[in-house]
């Protein structure tokens, strides 16, 4: 029953809506459904490889799909019916058919984007009789494009940010989260950012950071940080080199946004040199002290 229960919880943790996995890869997994347990006491981390790896594979195959799906204007006239019930939806028999449900969920994101912009379209018009309303085609391609931009920053996210570790703590947290509901298991990078965010200290430069395509963008100077009473660093700068003192400065482009986190963070009263791209387009070398 705890396994039944930890392999469940795992599953749907990985694929929610069931657009990655088909019932050939659940038949496979299903194998592990009952040694989850003895699995643990072993150390046996074949069910856990099995599934992560298959989720990188089937992850970099839906972006092909949703690729090609987004590439030409999509086919609205059709009279289809899509189930949202990912609880009792099954998955998919094969690729063609998650192929298929990739389709109608995009179509169905497409609709609703579409029927809003329709909307603000004719409230434009009402307030200005000389408004040029957009085409039908226009807004169509707007929406298409607009679905690709944010489903590639969310891949580009995963693929990108997200490690091996990160996904071994979801399949951990299947586990432990049968114990009961107040058990959790921290990675060490979550443990530390759950000690900062409990102790209320934080030794760095007093900055949120977000990441913004492959370059680290500031998004807010926190008051009262070292950052913001510099004044010489402010929100929209991304950053492109952090140098330790005197050291000379690492690239950071392409890099994972904890990478970085962690190298501007350091002791405090500490040198960190961060190479920046301004606002305004300049390049500038801006020191704190930590």
């Amino acid at each position: 029953e705890f396994s039944k229960k930890a392999y469940a919880s795992y599953i749907e943790s990985l694929d929610p809506t069931k657009r990655f996995f088909i019932q050939s890869d659940i038949a496979e997994f299903q194998k592990y459904e009952l040694s989850i347990d003895d699995m643990i006491r072993s150390k046996d981390l074949a069910f856990f490889d099995l599934t992560y790896k298959r989720l990188m594979l089937r992850m970099k195959e839906s972006k092909v799909i949703y690729t090609n799906i987004l590439s030409k204007p999509l086919d609205l006239n059709d009279n289809e019916t899509i189930n949202v019930d990912y609880e009792k939806l099954p998955y998919a028999k094969n690729k063609r058919e998650l192929v298929d449900r990739w389709r109608k969920q995009l179509k169905l994101q497409a609709l609703s984007s579409i029927t809003d912009k329709q909307k603000l379209e004719d409230d434009k018009k009402e307030k200005d009789a000389k408004y040029v309303v957009k085409s039908f085609e226009t807004i169509e391609k707007e929406v298409r494009e607009s679905s690709l931009k944010s489903l590639n920053e969310y891949f580009d996210f995963i693929q990108k940010e997200l490690t091996r570790n990160d996904w071994f703590s979801i399949y951990l947290n299947a586990i432990v989260e049968r114990f009961d509901p107040h058990t959790f298991y921290f990675s060490p990078e979550d443990k530390e950012k759950f000690d900062v965010s409990m102790s209320g200290t934080f030794e760095g430069i007093g900055a949120r950071l977000q990441k913004k395509n492959d370059a680290v963008e500031i998004s807010e100077l926190i008051s009262g940080g070292p950052a913001w009473k510099g004044k010489e660093l402010e929100a929209g700068d991304l950053i492109l080199k952090v140098g330790q003192g005197k050291e000379e400065p690492i690239d950071v482009a392409g890099m994972r946004l904890d990478d970085v986190v962690k190298k501007i963070k350091g002791p405090k009263g500490t040198e960190v040199r961060l190479t920046v791209k301004k606002v305004d387009g300049t390049i500038k070398v801006i020191s704190i002290i930590r």
